[in-house]
């Protein structure tokens, strides 16, 4: 079973720490050294925020993703329970935004330019800070824990929990 990132929409107060963390992440210099002026703000994760709710939205790393059935060019694959992008084989076709049901993908220009002069755009979605950090950043930074990492043990132990509240239910 393939882990991803829940949140908790009760949790979250929008402080956009989760998303500075994953660009930090994924960054080959410190944030202290980016240049504001010259430095593409790309996470991996969007934030949703309504009147009513502030939640990070992440991948969540389906068993059968619609955007890697979708995806022409097989840029996308899961390797090691995660759902991956490969930006080298990514033609930019925008399938898999339009298939993910979460509206976890995103088409972001990789700053370099095609022969024709055009700019090169890619798919970026969350890969779990895949080799990039112990776990995933944003989880880790979160200030409120509104970020936790679901694994296929805590998925069953959510079922069990659910299942027994059910069973109590049914007596009453």
């Amino acid at each position: 079973m393939n882990s991803y990132v829940r949140s908790n929409p009760k949790r979250c107060i929008g402080c956009r720490t989760c998303l500075i963390s994953c660009v930090v992440a994924h960054s080959d210099k410190s944030f202290f050294e980016l240049d504001p002026d010259g430095y593409a703000f790309n996470p991996r994760l969007f934030m949703a925020k309504t009147t009513l709710v502030t939640t990070p939205v992440h991948c969540r790393h389906c068993e059968n993703p619609a955007c890697k059935a979708s995806c022409l060019s097989k840029a996308i694959s899961v390797v090691d329970n995660r759902v991956l992008v490969d930006a080298k084989k990514c033609i930019g076709c925008k399938n898999c935004v339009a298939a993910c049901p979460f509206g976890a993908m995103e088409i972001v220009d990789t700053g370099r330019s095609a022969p024709d002069g055009l700019p090169i755009k890619v798919a970026l979605k969350c890969d779990l800070c895949e080799g990039v950090a112990d776990s995933p950043a944003c989880v880790k930074v979160c200030l409120t824990e509104a970020l936790e990492l679901v694994t296929e043990g805590d998925l069953k132990n959510d079922l069990a929990a659910k299942r027994r509240a059910a069973a109590v239910a049914a007596q009453a």
